[in-house]
């Protein structure tokens, strides 16, 4: 042997660990260091779920937020069914209020009308359906025995048979009193959460506290809109209620609303029902399907289950004009807080006087039939003052029908 190849030898023999090796019959068999393999493998794995775990970017760990480092989590929203979920097994409020995002937009947990409702939680879901409506308040029943109010707030979409779930939606995480090994491992080891966490950090480090919408009671108001958007949301807002329900189907009789009464009835828990409000627009839009008639059945439906506070229509409230400086709405579609406080005013028989006579009609299967008179004598009323918005809603469902040809 050289010189060279004894000193290579002699060190590759001192710098690494040697492999033991067994002699079977002419072929040698070596132990492998399996252990060193797994262990290379594991650490990363586990890096990812603590970097996922710390920044928490759905709000999932409820581990502290750091101004500047993980305040802001822009893939929260969209993660609703998520965190919700697993917020409600922590908190265990005892008022839950249900919905749609204009639950989630509009209702303030905090409001004084629910002071002494404590702790309460806003349950709204962006696009919930009626049976993801009755599967939450079965979640919030499994994990607060003792929750003695439900506000639900519900809407003509929500009955849509043509509607389906969202695929964020799942079964296996609700009625249960901890957090789904499922989701752990989704939101620690996915790479969706680590792009998501990434996201988190570089959102936190240009956007300011004041600009969070989400508070820790689930409630998202929507902060700091711009004004010079506010007629092309409600461009967009019409134009996407006519792509989701210009075909529409009643689910009829209403299974999952009577579902709803009789598990707070059986739970003694005190349901209150409301319409929930929308501009005129929005009306207008449902008129312009050609399903006017359909939104009157469902009322009438609706009454046959439960008394229900009907917030719809064209009342003073729904009838702001369309302008950047709008206090009432957003959109076509969402209401701000300020109508959301009148909507807890008059429902919880709070501070009435503030809420203005035509805004929050209680009907009953006694009063629907003159109520919805009202409503069509209301509509021509509008129509005549507000041409250019009645303009506006038939231009965007002409626009897109022609989109389908």
């Amino acid at each position: 042997m050289s010189v060279n190849n004894q000193l290579i030898s002699t060190y590759s023999q001192a710098s690494f660990p040697q492999k033991s090796e067994k002699i079977v019959g002419n072929k040698i068999k070596y132990r492998r260091y399996n252990w060193i393999f797994l262990l290379s493998l594991f650490l990363p794995i586990v890096g990812v779920g603590v970097f996922n775990i710390i920044v928490d970017p759905y709000d999932v760990f409820n581990t502290p937020n750091f101004l500047g480092i993980n305040h802001s989590k822009p893939r929260k929203d969209n993660s609703d069914r998520l965190f919700k979920a697993t917020d409600i097994i922590r908190i265990k409020p005892v008022t839950v209020l249900m919905g749609s995002s204009k639950t989630k937009q509009g209702l303030d947990t905090n409001y004084p009308a629910l002071k002494n409702e404590q702790p309460a939680y806003n349950v709204g879901l962006n696009a919930i359906t009626a049976y993801e409506l009755r599967r939450y308040l079965e979640h919030s029943i499994a994990n607060q025995k003792e929750l003695s109010l439900a506000i639900v707030g519900i809407d003509f979409l929500m009955f849509n048979s043509f509607t389906k779930t969202r695929g964020s939606f799942a079964e296996y995480r609700l009625t249960k009193q901890y957090i789904s090994p499922k989701d752990i491992i989704k939101v620690a080891f996915s790479l969706n959460a680590v792009l998501a966490s990434k996201e988190a950090i570089i959102d936190s480090k240009k956007t300011s506290l004041d600009d969070i919408p989400y508070e820790e009671n689930g409630f998202m108001p929507v902060l700091n809109p711009d004004p010079n958007q506010t007629k092309d949301k409600f461009r967009y807002a019409i134009n996407n209620y006519f792509k989701s329900h210009a075909k529409y189907k009643l689910s009829t009789p209403l299974i999952e609303l009577k579902k709803i009464v009789d598990l707070c009835q059986k739970n003694k828990i005190k349901l209150i029902v409301f319409i929930s409000p929308s501009h005129a627009t929005q009306w207008e839009a449902i008129r312009a399907t050609g399903e006017w008639s359909t939104f009157e059945e469902w009322k009438r439906e609706v009454v046959k289950i439960t008394p229900v506070f009907d917030f719809s229509g064209y009342n003073s409230i729904a009838s702001e004009p369309i302008h950047s400086g709008m206090e009432n709405y957003r959109d076509n579609f969402h209401y701000t807080k300020k109508i959301g406080d009148l909507v807890l005013n008059r429902i919880l028989d709070y501070r009435e006087a503030d809420v203005p006579d035509d805004f929050g009609i209680l009907i009953n299967p006694e009063n629907i039939e003159f109520h919805l008179v009202k409503i069509r004598q209301d509509r021509e009323f509008w129509a005549k003052n507000n041409s250019n918005e009645v303009k506006l809603v038939e231009e965007i469902k002409q626009k897109y029908d022609a989109s389908l040809n």
